[in-house]
């Protein structure tokens, strides 16, 4: 017993001695990637087309071994074509999970262009101030309202579905989207580079919907579903209680008072902005320096 510890231990330290930096850094990626997998089945409904999956694969198993020369023949056809059903399958699951690879900090600040801090801030500053005036008028009036502030992610696909205004913000033109009988209350005003781009515009249902509070309305929804495949900042004021809310990143915080609203979206898109700067000075600097010492 002891000689074949002895064995199993010269085994694992000659395996290890045989180990360099790259096969570590393939290894903490391999893992990165079968966390991603996981975490991407265990949140939405591909894990229950997985366990279809090993199912059929078990069933595969037995056949063989039985021998039930039918099924294993017809287990074997089916399974031959898993990868392309597996894509096929997971279409929606992979392109959210490719978007939100895409909108990561990693990825824009590798990747990310457009303007600097100061830039955004010249750009947005009086239009953060329309949309906070405006919501806590809209909210004292108790007026429904969707408004969603683009940031990285385009939302081409949303703004065709409805009318192009490309106007600049203000409480009179926000109040006259909103009002409930006018042509274009009824969906989302998109907001890009501080102007109001679209009015009327419908934005997509959440990806869980039956796991939302019955007591949010259409409005509420719709704010989740968009905040959930894009990096948008989206805000709502409810016509029923007048509370304004806001939704990132799939997720809702309401009771926003005006101060609350301003900060949250100075945050939103001024730091993210900085940090995209700051991570392109970095990785050029990097290159620079590698460069240099070669």
């Amino acid at each position: 017993m002891l000689i074949k510890l002895q064995d199993l231990f010269t085994d694992l330290m000659g395996i290890i001695s045989t180990i360099d930096y790259r096969d570590v850094i393939d290894i903490i990626l391999l893992t990165y990637v079968i966390y991603l997998v996981l975490k991407l089945i265990r949140e939405t409904r591909a894990g229950q087309l997985v366990k279809g999956i090993l199912f059929l694969v078990v069933v595969y198993y037995i056949s063989i071994r039985v021998p039930l020369k039918a099924i294993s023949y017809l287990l074997e056809k089916a399974l031959q074509v898993g990868v392309l059903a597996m894509i096929i399958l997971f279409q929606p699951e992979l392109r959210r999970a490719l978007e939100k690879a895409g909108r990561s900090k990693f990825g824009i600040r590798i990747f990310g262009l457009g303007q600097n801090s100061s830039e955004m801030k010249l750009i947005w500053a009086n239009a953060i101030d329309a949309i906070c005036d405006s919501c806590v008028e809209l909210s004292a009036s108790c007026t429904g309202a969707l408004i969603v502030v683009e940031r990285q992610v385009r939302l081409g696909e949303q703004i065709e579905t409805g009318t192009l205004i490309k106007a600049v913000p203000s409480k009179e033109i926000f109040g006259n989207i909103f009002y409930p009988k006018t042509p274009l209350h009824d969906g989302a005003v998109i907001m890009r580079d501080g102007t109001i781009l679209a009015a009327a515009c419908f934005l997509p249902k959440p990806q869980k919907d039956a796991l939302i509070n019955k007591k949010l309305g259409s409005r509420h929804r719709a704010a989740i579903g968009m905040s959930e495949i894009s990096d948008a900042v989206v805000i709502v004021v409810s016509e029923e209680t007048g509370q304004i809310s806001v939704a990132l990143n799939g997720n809702l915080t309401r009771d926003y008072t005006r101060e609350k609203l301003k900060a949250t979206l100075e945050k939103a898109l001024f730091n993210d902005k900085k940090e995209i700067e700051i991570g392109k000075k970095k990785l050029f600097s990097s290159l620079f320096e590698r460069s240099r010492k070669k």
